[in-house]
């Protein structure tokens, strides 16, 4: 299935919502509340370290690869140069710089590969993997390198210079 076949679709109303995955069309469970909270607690901390060239939110939707993906990032930080060049009746094209994904009970580890390999070959400088459980937080790079931060860190955020997030701030 193309993006296009899959925006004729009718809206998802129910306890899914649908992403375009290799063609695919895909279930995913709506979040739940403590999902949503560690979605815009980010997405507000982000915002403020990343300063006025970068626009970060909560479920930002991006094709990765134009045609057969249609993905949406717990949360996605892209500068705000890309994102005034998208087309308002689309979606951005290419990964975002930062996408950040919050573990669910639904997640499988074959998926997050997935969508991790997927991120970080068209554009993604960093794929970060929150798991509110063991509060901790894995940021993977393009090249293959990745580091854990658990409570008690801070991670450095290269994309928006000299600064530093804390772990604890992600989960508080």
């Amino acid at each position: 299935m193309t993006v296009e076949e899959y925006r004729k679709l009718p809206k998802d109303d129910g306890p899914f919502y649908h992403e375009l995955r290799h063609g695919e069309l895909v279930p995913a469970p709506q979040p739940k509340i403590g999902h949503h909270l560690i979605q815009d607690r980010l997405a507000d901390l982000l915002r403020h370290a990343a300063g006025p060239l970068w626009y970060a939110s909560a479920e930002l939707a991006f094709r990765a690869l134009p045609e057969y993906e249609l993905r949406v990032a717990d949360v996605g930080v892209v500068t705000k140069e890309r994102l005034d060049a998208t087309d308002l009746e689309d979606n951005l094209h290419g990964a975002p710089e930062l996408v950040i994904e919050a573990l669910s009970p639904s997640n499988t580890s074959a998926e997050m590969n997935d969508n991790r390999k997927l991120c970080l070959e068209n554009g993604t400088k960093e794929f970060w993997v929150l798991d509110r459980h063991r509060r901790q937080v894995k940021v993977s790079t393009p090249g293959g390198h990745s580091v854990t931060w658990h409570s008690g860190q801070e991670i450095p955020l290269p994309l928006f210079g000299d600064v530093r997030l804390r772990v604890d701030d992600i989960f508080a």
